[in-house]
């Protein structure tokens, strides 16, 4: 009887590591209780951002009746903190302290950011949409220090957290690892949609201050439940009187070798390739495809379930070995073939074919996403996973807000060339200007594999052969 009860309990064990989202990346060492625990810090930063490049984007536009090209920087200064995100790496791996912590106090310091930036956000808003008595300056101010404060805030939260993820992680499940926090954000950015949506469904001042305000108090409670009792206190790691490299002399001893700035640039493409089309892939459907608003709706769940895939996939590969780098090329290889879906979809008129092809950005964007950052934790050494990440998400970060910017000017520009028949009678109808767009992603893709071919050869091969029969991404010309 007892040598049944345990066969039972085996097989049950087995059939939950199979069925339940990523349990096989919990250790010994990182449990999946306190692995979930802590990632309720990226849970926060997807509230954060849904809060900033969606909800509020829309209530300053249409309820505050804010101008859309001051909206539009409003959203953006968060970004000028993203090429901070290296430092900020830098600075927790070498942390000066008796109290013997070098990632919670930047945690606990990006929290205190976040939550004084959403605090006083919605009184800001007010004064920006002139509803108040004081003067338009005030309002202008308000606000831009407010989301200033936000985005210092989430970029530092996100850079150590990322960094104790990847201390607490042994080197065997840290592809796993990366996956979970990737679904936890997405989860995050998902669930505070719906939650804003419909707290915000009838819009008042007053409602606007309670769920913005209440958003910061949530924000400052899911990142203290993470932190709590999770980095081991080393007195003799952090002591004051211990020697400190210059941040030049780290980045220096980073970039060695060459791998790390390849895969830094390979980072730069392939994100700018995946998020040129943020802001257009709905609209496209609309005003090309003549698909209805709930139609268009569907594609950002399509690109979600797209995204949750290539998470899954990404672990399950990097679970058995996989190389992160192999992984990240054929997120890009994968593009190619989605960004290509979306352009034919246009002269077919099919939005099967369009559907088809937001899933694949979906996916293949997700395996890009888990290869670079697990290809980034392993150029970690010797606890400096916060300068290896911190430099991640520097580039990804800039990129993606570089690439939003550029996607949408470019295709106003090319859509008004188009319209004014300067392009030729050929290119007159409303597909143009997105298709440009689109070309641009994929050549950009290209160019991400061109950059990544070098690094899926092993470090250690100093001796490069050549098959010829056989012509691999170790083999494209970098």
């Amino acid at each position: 009887m007892t040598q049944s009860r345990a066969t039972a309990a085996d097989a049950w064990r087995e059939i939950g590591f199979r069925l339940l989202p990523f349990a096989d990346a919990a250790t010994a060492e990182l449990p999946l209780g306190r692995l979930l625990r802590l990632s309720l810090f990226q849970v926060s930063v997807g509230m954060a951002v849904v809060l900033l490049h969606g909800t509020l984007n829309r209530v300053m536009i249409v309820e505050l009746g804010v101008p859309t090209w001051l909206v539009a920087a409003m959203v953006s200064l968060p970004l000028l903190f993203a090429p901070f995100r290296a430092l900020i790496g830098f600075r927790s791996d070498n942390h000066r302290s008796y109290l013997g912590w070098r990632r919670v106090p930047y945690i606990w310091m990006g929290s205190l950011l976040q939550f004084g930036g959403l605090a006083i956000m919605p009184f800001a808003l007010i004064l920006l949409s002139g509803a108040g008595t004081a003067p338009a300056f005030a309002g202008h101010v308000g606000a831009a220090l407010a989301f200033l404060l936000v985005g210092a805030g989430l970029h530092t939260t996100q850079t150590a957290g990322l960094a104790l993820a990847t201390d607490l992680a042994p080197e065997a499940s840290r592809p796993r690892v990366v996956a979970l926090l990737y679904v936890m954000l997405l989860a995050g950015m998902g669930v505070s949609a719906i939650l804003f949506g419909w707290l915000l469904d009838h819009f008042t001042y007053i409602r606007l201050i309670q769920v913005v305000q209440g958003a910061a108090v949530v924000t400052m409670v899911l990142n203290m439940v993470a932190l709590w009792r999770q980095e081991v206190r080393n007195p003799a790691r952090t002591t004051p009187g211990r020697p400190r490299p210059s941040f030049r002399q780290s980045w220096a001893a980073f970039v060695a070798g060459g791998r790390a700035s390849r895969l830094l640039v390979t980072v730069g493409l392939g994100t700018a390739a995946f998020s040129m089309q943020d802001v257009l892939l709905e609209p496209y459907g609309g005003e090309v495809l003549g698909l209805s608003v709930g139609a268009t709706t569907w594609l950002t769940a399509l690109w979600a379930a797209g995204t949750l895939g290539g998470f899954a996939w990404a672990a399950r590969t990097l679970g058995r070995n996989g190389s992160p780098y192999r992984l990240a090329a054929l997120g890009a290889l994968v593009g190619v073939f989605a960004f290509s879906a979306v352009v034919f979809a246009a002269p077919v008129g099919s939005p099967l074919l369009f559907r088809i092809g937001a899933l694949l950005i979906g996916f293949g964007g997700g395996l890009f996403a888990v290869g670079t950052m697990t290809a980034a934790m392993g150029l970690a050494e010797d606890g400096q996973g916060g300068l290896a990440l911190g430099a991640w998400g520097a580039v990804q970060a800039t990129a993606a807000g570089l690439a939003i910017a550029l996607g949408g000017a470019l295709r106003d520009v090319v859509s008004d060339l188009a319209a004014q028949g300067a392009l030729g009678v050929a290119l007159t109808g409303p597909a143009t200007g997105y298709c440009f767009v689109y070309h641009i992603e994929i050549a950009l893709l290209f160019a991400t594999l061109v950059a990544v071919g070098p690094l899926v050869r092993p470090a250690t091969d100093s001796t490069p052969t050549w098959s010829p029969t056989r012509f691999g991404l170790a083999e494209f010309p970098g």
